[in-house]
């Protein structure tokens, strides 16, 4: 079970996980020892996956965000996992989720421009295997995305 001290640690990773121990363990409450533990047993137990750089896709050149939902052919057995296999290898999606209603995936495609991502959609997504039909949308514009988990629920 999670304790405000592996709360506070969780919060101020996902805002700065760039902090050093003794800058966590301050901001915690703890000393640098305990702290670091805390860190520790929190990525064993898997609430903490890993720690990475956020990077601007405007600045690498990727302008375009599209949201594809794919229709699969086939929803259960080796033809769905054919394409689930497929989708984790393409870099230029970043996210992909079951989803419910219509369609089967919804994936998060990211372009240097609408040619490219045109290109894209014509020669990878409609090529992969078990798809039916493929219906985008394009991001106008980014209102919220820094990925923030809210944790609030978990404090007592």
């Amino acid at each position: 079970m999670l304790d405000k001290f592996d709360l506070t640690i969780l919060d101020a990773l996902q805002a700065n996980a760039r902090l050093t121990n003794a800058e966590l363990a301050q901001r915690v409450g703890l000393s640098a020892a305990p702290c670091w533990r805390r860190v520790r047993a929190l990525e064993e137990a898997g609430y903490i996956r890993g720690y990475r750089a956020e990077i601007d896709r405007h600045k690498i050149g990727l302008d375009v965000l599209a949201f594809v939902r794919i229709d699969a052919v086939q929803n259960s057995g080796p033809a769905l996992q054919g394409l689930e296999d497929a989708i984790r290898l393409i870099p230029e999606v970043v996210s992909c989720h079951y989803i419910s209603g219509t369609g089967t995936f919804e994936l998060q495609v990211v372009s240097r421009d609408l040619n490219t991502f045109s290109q894209f959609a014509r020669q990878v997504l409609v090529n992969l295997p078990n798809v039916k039909d493929l219906h985008t949308s394009f991001s106008l514009g980014e209102v919220k995305g820094n990925g923030v988990l809210p944790l609030g629920h978990l404090a007592g």
